[in-house]
């Protein structure tokens, strides 16, 4: 089970869109891909479906095809997780839905934590939950699963981290998102040690995730930086990415490192852009998926056509990181 969780806790970096086109892009290349949204803010899953789907899987009740629906067992403390529901977006994209109810998993993932350590089955059946979910969630045939969170340090992201075996950061070069990089490479070492110890804690017989969560490089999402700062303040903070990435994320010193487009840990320098996903949005479908019928015309054309290569090659990156085909 490949597993790729994408994760800043800096909001506002292009996250969400970032495994949307991703996904799709997995997809085109015949990659079975299973998108999980395990924000509770559902941005992800409101990105895939329209209104109508979205009214459908959201009605007044307990929601039994998103995440917080195959949760409720254990919400209700009346059993395990149930099977989850797989919206099928094409043959080879599907989409574990989110939804805004999974907030009220946080009280109980929280609890649980400490109790892990006293060996309380229960306990790990709670943290383990969405490892599982996935793990279901991939019958289908899935090949790769992509994860987004939301942007904090909290009990429902740690879970979902520790179902990760890699994590991708994306990146705006600012300053919040430096600060981002210093708090999270810390917590990511230190939920992978005592989720190391809480392993051999655990029952025998209960699916567990390794909880490896290996950084597997940066993506700097260039957003309208240049149309807000100054030049000089956007290449300052662009210059600092691989120190701060190297000293706070993989704990590792930097007396000398390369400029970012030089670095091996840069997944990839992402344009924004900026016109065009209003009009994806309006066609529900990625931006280099746009075509004339959709208004993409004139210099949208060749927008469409930068967009579908960078994607392509920061897919063909990731897919080399995890081990698998991208043809």
């Amino acid at each position: 089970m490949k597993t790729v969780a994408f994760f800043n806790n800096k909001g506002g970096v292009g996250k969400t869109s970032l495994v949307y086109h991703l996904a799709w892009m997995f997809a085109d290349h015949g990659v079975k891909t299973l998108a999980v949204d395990f924000d509770p803010q559902a941005n992800l899953t409101a990105m895939f479906l329209d209104e109508e789907r979205l009214e459908a899987l959201w009605p007044d009740d307990n929601h039994p095809d998103t995440v917080y629906g195959a949760l409720q067992p254990i919400l209700r403390g009346l059993g395990d997780i149930a099977q989850p529901h797989v919206e099928k977006v094409s043959p080879n994209l599907g989409l574990m839905a989110g939804d805004l109810g999974l907030s009220r998993f946080e009280d109980k993932l929280s609890d649980a934590w400490p109790r892990c350590h006293n060996r309380d089955e229960a306990a790990f059946r709670t943290m383990t939950a969405f490892h599982r979910l996935i793990e279901r969630g991939m019958e289908w045939g899935a090949e790769l699963a992509l994860i987004d969170v939301g942007p904090n340090l909290g009990a429902i992201n740690r879970s979902a981290l520790i179902a990760s075996e890699q994590v991708c950061l994306p990146l705006a070069p600012d300053l919040f998102s430096l600060q981002g990089l210093k708090n999270l490479g810390p917590t990511l070492r230190e939920w992978r040690l005592i989720w190391a110890d809480l392993l051999t804690k655990a029952p025998p017989d209960l699916p567990l995730p390794k909880g490896t969560m290996q950084p597997m490089g940066y993506i700097v999402m260039q957003h309208s930086v240049l149309d807000s700062r100054p030049v000089k303040a956007y290449k300052r903070w662009m210059e600092r990415i691989p120190q701060v990435y190297r000293e706070a994320v993989l704990d590792e010193p930097s007396r000398t490192y390369p400029p970012v487009v030089k670095d091996p840990h840069c997944l990839s320098l992402l344009k924004h852009y900026r016109s065009l996903m209003a009009m994806a949005m309006e066609a529900r479908k990625p931006i280099f998926f746009l075509k004339a019928a959709d208004g993409a015309i004139g210099a949208h054309v060749e927008a469409v056509k930068s967009c579908y290569a960078d994607f392509q090659n920061l897919a063909a990156k990731i897919a080399k990181r995890v081990d698998i085909v991208f043809a």
